[in-house]
C-alpha cells in the first residue's frame, strides 16, 4: 500500500535525503511531503531539488525559501536583516527551474485522509489556518505571554505545547536533538545540517498519527555524515 513520507529540514544535505529515501525502502506511489527549507546551509542545494523533483515531491515554503524569494523579487525582509551570506551563495548556484518550483510552495499543505496538517514552523493556537500571518507559519517557535508569536530560540512556551487541534501539525524549523511530540503537533527537524539527524514521519494509506507514547513507531531516521554549519 502506498505510504505518505513527511521529511524534515533537509537543507541542501542531498546525501542525508538519499540515504533517508534509501532507508524506508521508497517505492512507486508513495509520496514524499517535505516541510520546507530544502535549501541552504547544506552543501548540495541543486543537488537536493533535484532528487525532490525526481522523488515526485511537495513541499512547504520555509523560511529559507521566503528569504532567497523576497531578495530576488527585491522586496525587503521583514526583520530589516540582509541576506545572508550562505543564502547568497545558494541564491547563485539557483537555476531557472529552481527559482520556479520555489515559488509555487504553498504556507501549509493538508493531508485530510491522515488528519493533518504541514507547515515549516507552526501557527497561532487557536485562529483558523486562513487567518494566520503568513510569516508566523514560516517564522515562529514560541508564544509570548499573551500568545503573541516568537521567532526566537529558548522561549518558554512551545506554540505545540498549547496546540489543541485537530488537525493534527508536522513541522520543522525548530531544530532539536529529538522530535517535538505533542498530542497535536510534531516536530521532525532533527539538525540533520548540524550533524544530528534527518527524520521523516512515515504513514501508511489512511493511518492518523499515534499518541506520543506510541508516536515513535511512525519515526525513523538517518544520521548526518557530518556538521556542515554550526547553529
Amino acid at each position: 500500500m502506498p505510504r505518505t513520507i513527511i521529511i524534515g529540514d533537509v537543507h541542501g544535505c542531498r546525501d542525508e535525503l538519499a540515504r533517508l529515501i534509501e532507508h524506508v525502502g521508497f517505492a512507486s506511489g508513495d509520496r514524499v511531503v517535505m516541510v520546507g527549507d530544502l535549501i541552504v546551509r547544506g552543501p548540495d542545494p541543486c543537488g537536493t531539488l533535484d532528487l525532490l523533483r525526481e522523488l515526485g515531491a511537495i513541499s512547504v515554503r520555509g523560511n529559507h525559501e521566503d528569504r532567497l524569494l523576497r531578495w530576488r523579487a527585491g522586496r525587503s525582509d521583514p526583520r530589516g536583516e540582509p541576506l545572508g551570506e550562505l543564502s547568497k551563495e545558494t541564491a547563485q548556484q539557483l537555476r531557472k527551474r529552481d527559482w520556479a518550483w520555489l515559488e509555487t510552495l504553498p504556507y501549509w499543505l493538508d493531508l485530510p485522509e491522515h488528519g493533518l496538517r504541514v507547515v515549516h514552523a507552526g501557527l497561532i493556537p487557536g485562529l483558523p489556518i486562513e487567518r494566520q500571518d503568513p510569516h508566523t507559519l514560516m517564522y515562529v517557535r514560541c508564544l509570548g505571554r499573551y500568545g503573541e508569536p516568537v521567532e526566537r530560540r529558548g522561549g518558554k512556551t512551545l506554540w505545540g505545547q498549547t496546540y489543541q487541534g485537530p488537525p493534527h501539525v508536522v513541522f520543522g524549523h525548530n531544530a532539536r536533538s529529538e522530535p517535538q511530540m505533542h498530542a497535536w503537533a510534531t516536530g521532525i527537524d532533527t539538525g540533520a545540517v548540524y550533524g544530528g539527524r534527518l527524520t521523516a514521519m512515515v504513514l501508511h494509506d489512511g493511518e492518523r498519527v499515534p499518541p506520543p507514547a506510541a508516536r515513535g513507531e511512525v519515526l525513523v531516521s538517518v544520521p548526518s555524515r557530518r556538521r556542515y554549519v554550526g547553529r
